[in-house]
């Protein structure tokens, strides 16, 4: 059985928009959630689902999948 990991971002959020692509030590939030989520052994893929084009590109550009 192949499990699959999926990470919701959104950009517009109401509290902090942006938050996704929001440095953290040098490395936006998302990177780090999803370098953390590639570290689970259960998980055969992990995706970042998201509305935003900026998020998309970013996580393309650190060789994500989006």
């Amino acid at each position: 059985m192949n499990v699959i990991g999926i990470i919701p971002a959104r950009y517009e959020s109401s509290r902090f928009p942006g938050k996704s692509l929001a440095k953290i030590l040098g490395e936006s939030m998302i990177q780090r959630v999803y370098s953390q989520c590639k570290k689970c052994a259960s998980l055969q893929e992990v995706i970042v689902a998201t509305d935003d084009e900026r998020i998309l590109n970013h996580v393309v550009n650190f060789g994500g999948r989006a």
